[in-house]
């Protein structure tokens, strides 16, 4: 590794940030994170903080996790890499596809698609999704629908379905065909509607006047978050999930579970969608499935589409579609060795406990300081704070103000993210009481400095 001093002179020169501008990162140089150990990170200054983003929703099993990196190294000298294109094949995959599908059994969920990542696997659903109702004979079902505040990543069929428009507007003309409902924010809304449960019954309504106008034979798919992570950490209502699984049933619509946060345990159970008895068509993964330490993502499928798919007679069921490294070897062995971590340490029943740990002393903090409007989460390791200048107006809090904010939390001791007026939280779910401790402790020495 180069030296300090060539760190700090080429920091933000050559590399172009992901969701940054480039103008800014090089005015104001990103943090250089050079070392990492359990929930916890270290900077080039030395600095120590305990990383409350977990990477990036991703880190579940913390930094140190020998098993994994042991199983990845392994991998490295027997078979680095090999194409999993039709025609070829390799142990690994193999295996990481049987225990994937196994956790995921529960869900309804009987095949794997291995990709590259998140944005990759939503990617391969739409795409798939489009193809199952075409074997089906019903080839003008493109249409696909989803939530205002969710994010399904980066590529342009995801970021159509994305319902932010940061993602959206400097990339458009997106792609056509793809419709937003309301999320179900409860402290922000087109209905204002501060009920839940209530306001769960106006998204369906809406969802069914939608499929109306649009015609139910014209729509593939309907994609959400169980919860609503990258948004804000939008906790629908128990009903709502369950909701709109009905009425995808009722007019033949695939549900797409995106559970590219929410898998693994973080919500507190395996997926996002058993956390609201709710079984999708399809699912997409990513993060967790390796903790982040090599990049994998999958999508997912239930029998319904795998039977269309396998007994099609019509020569039109091939998937061309992929990734030069689906299914590759090394990130495989990952898939194999993080799984069975994640099993061993029954990360979802910490994620379960720590989390309620977290949401109960932000709720404590949102009594202390009247800037903070909204906290959400409490359903594991994935907390929300909404922060406002103004409470009863709920005015967005200034960018100013919420750099101030990560600053000194940062100074505290914790690594949080910004999201616009938000601070999201996703710790490692290896996280012990004390550690938590440390994040709400560094999260009160932020907001003082508001």
């Amino acid at each position: 590794m180069k030296d300090e001093s060539f760190l700090r002179e080429n920091n933000a020169r050559q590399l172009w940030h992901p969701m940054g501008a480039p103008g800014d990162m090089q005015a104001n140089a990103p943090k250089v994170i050079t070392r990492a150990e359990g929930v916890r990170i270290t900077d080039l200054d030395g600095h120590s903080t305990v990383d409350a983003v977990g990477g990036l929703w991703c880190v579940n099993l913390g930094y140190s996790n020998d098993v994994v990196k042991e199983a990845i190294a392994k991998q490295l000298y027997e078979l680095p890499y090999y194409s999993a294109f039709a025609g070829t094949s390799n142990p690994p995959a193999i295996e990481a596809a049987h225990a994937v599908q196994e956790l995921f059994a529960e869900d309804g969920m009987e095949r794997v698609f291995f990709t590259s990542g998140g944005s990759d696997s939503v990617e391969t659903a739409l795409r798939l999704a489009r193809q199952y109702h075409r074997l089906r004979g019903e080839p003008t079902r493109t249409k696909y629908i989803s939530l205002k505040k969710g994010y399904h990543g980066t590529h342009f069929g995801g970021a159509s379905v994305n319902g932010n428009n940061r993602f959206r507007v400097n990339y458009e003309p997106l792609l056509p065909g793809c419709f937003h409902l309301p999320s179900p924010y409860s402290y922000r809304n087109p209905f204002h509607e501060t009920d839940p449960v209530q306001l769960a019954q106006n998204i369906a309504a809406a969802f069914e006047d939608e499929i109306e106008f649009q015609g139910a034979g014209t729509i593939a798919a309907f994609i959400m978050e169980p919860i609503q992570g990258a948004g804000g950490v939008i906790v629908p209502d128990a009903s709502f999930m369950g909701l709109m699984r009905d009425i995808c049933d009722r007019h033949g619509i695939l549900m797409i579970s995106d559970e590219v946060i929410t898998g693994f345990g973080r919500s507190g159970d395996w997926s996002g969608a058993r956390h609201w008895g709710v079984k999708p068509d399809m699912m997409t993964t990513a993060k967790g499935i390796t903790s982040g330490y090599f990049p994998v993502g999958a999508l997912m499928v239930n029998d319904k589409i795998a039977e269309v798919f396998e007994k099609d007679n019509s020569g039109e069921a091939g998937i061309f579609h992929g990734y030069t490294y689906s299914a590759h070897p090394v990130g495989a062995a990952a898939v194999v060795a993080t799984l069975a971590e994640t099993r061993r340490l029954d990360l979802k029943s910490n994620a379960a406990a720590r989390g309620t740990q977290l949401f109960d002393g932000v709720q404590k903090l949102a009594e202390k300081y009247d800037i903070i409007g909204d906290v959400r989460g409490g359903h594991g390791l994935m907390t929300g704070i909404e922060i406002v200048s103004d409470k009863a107006a709920k005015t967005p809090m200034d960018m100013p103000t919420m750099k101030r904010i990560h600053e000194n939390a940062y100074k505290a001791g914790t690594m949080v993210r910004l999201g616009a007026h938000n601070v999201l939280m996703s710790p490692p779910l290896t996280i012990t009481e004390a550690e938590v401790d440390v994040i709400l402790a560094s999260l009160d020495a932020g907001f003082a400095a508001a």
